[in-house]
């Protein structure tokens, strides 16, 4: 009778995780698999500390943006709109929809490497595909058919931790490099750069939004103080075991990447690491980190895209269709990709942008959830307050180092 009791306990609470899956898409996209394969081609093992300290940050912020939606039954974005002036609030929005199409172009580019690398497909074509693919998955993204669109984005997820661990069971990494990798130092101004990047696609401002606003669809408003503290409690372990995957991805491309193609030449784009990961661990293992990337491009351009709705309704109260949405900001990636530039750098540029955005993102939010008025007994504790602390201060230190890197040309 009790393992029947804890059986369904069980079931009721896995019946209520999801929303920190969709939010954590965002964490292994494309733009992580440029930054984090890029890093460990360059410097081994040398950023790895980068990846934990920006996964936690993420596994922090992710829970208290998703507990100012359980909460106050208000989203990131409307919070915002309801306390910023009106010319504020514009260019509060104009900032995130820059950081949502910094994804957006992020996504496309690397689901059309992914098919090109798959099939031979030309660079635009395949972002065409992603495109119209990640259209047909955006109409099951709303309140009606939330647990549908979770669902196929949980199965997108598991494509894509497959895909990208794959090699690391034919090619283990040395776990004395993995430790020596945990110890905090940089190596010039390129590796701030990478690290910048790194922390962008890590710590995903439009997740951030979006977190928030996927949880007040799958649960609804808040009722009760005794369901609100259930939830989230279910809350902690949705984002728990969500970035936990995301954050063992990151880091497994970033050791694959130093433990299989580390000093080797042209390894410091994605199709360079492809074509070394199958010269050194086999076309199988090669198909399935196309096949992950391919994956990570449809599912995270979707969440992107979802996001950006959601920005845009929270901040300015008004809606595009995410068709019309995901048409529109479709465009520039094209254009990306038919002038030719080099798919891995333009990663790697919009996830520095990703980076600048994160303070936008979170300052508020570390505002909100420390606000009595706002969240009652459910209000930060001192130890998160002082953690998201450290977090603003970290991030607004590496974006500095990196400004002032780039403006002298220090390296």
């Amino acid at each position: 009778m009790l393992r029947k009791g804890r059986t369904g306990v069980y079931a009721r609470t896995g019946a209520l995780l999801g929303p920190a899956f969709v939010a954590a898409i965002a964490y292994v996209d494309p733009g992580n698999v440029a930054a984090n394969i890029t890093a460990g081609a360059k410097y081994g093992y040398l950023l790895v500390w980068v990846l934990v300290l920006a996964n936690a940050i993420a596994v922090m912020v992710q829970y208290q943006s998703a507990k100012l939606g359980i909460v106050t039954g208000r989203t990131l974005p409307q919070t915002l709109g309801d306390r910023l002036p009106q010319k504020s609030r514009l260019a509060y929005w104009a900032q995130a929809e820059l950081v949502a199409g910094a994804t957006d172009i992020a996504e496309v580019i690397g689901g059309a490497v992914a098919l090109y690398l798959l099939f031979g497909l030309p660079l635009p074509v395949g972002g065409l595909i992603v495109g119209v693919v990640a259209i047909v998955l955006l109409t099951t993204a709303n309140r009606r058919r939330q647990r549908q669109f979770e669902t196929i984005i949980v199965g997108l997820l598991a494509i894509i931790v497959v895909g990208f661990l794959a090699g690391l069971v034919v090619s283990p990494p040395d776990a004395g490099g993995v430790l020596g990798g945990l110890v905090p130092r940089l190596d010039g101004s390129e590796t701030v750069l990478l690290a910048a990047s790194m922390l962008g696609a890590t710590v995903m401002p439009h997740a951030i939004y979006l977190h928030s606003s996927l949880v007040i669809d799958r649960h609804g408003e808040p009722t009760t103080r005794q369901r609100t503290r259930k939830l989230l409690s279910i809350t902690k372990v949705d984002v728990w075991i969500a970035l936990a995957l995301a954050g063992v991805v990151n880091i497994a491309l970033l050791v694959l990447a130093a433990t299989s193609l580390y000093g080797r030449e042209g390894t410091d784009s994605i199709e360079g690491a492809h074509a070394a990961v199958r010269d050194a661990l086999g076309p199988v293992v090669a198909g399935a980190f196309a096949v992950g990337l391919l994956a990570s491009g449809i599912a995270s351009t979707s969440v992107g895209s979802y996001a950006g709705g959601a920005i845009m309704a929270g901040m300015l109260r008004k809606q595009l269709p995410m068709i019309v949405r995901r048409s529109v900001t479709l465009v520039p990636a094209i254009i990306i990709l038919a002038a030719g530039l080099d798919p891995t750098t333009a990663l790697i540029v919009s996830q520095v942008v990703l980076s600048f955005g994160i303070p936008f993102a979170i300052i508020p939010l570390r505002r909100y959830t420390s606000n009595k008025a706002m969240m009652g007994d459910f209000v930060d504790g001192p130890w998160l307050r002082w953690a998201s602390a450290a977090a603003v201060v970290a991030v607004v230190v590496l974006n500095a180092a990196l400004i002032v890197l780039t403006v002298n040309g220090s390296g």
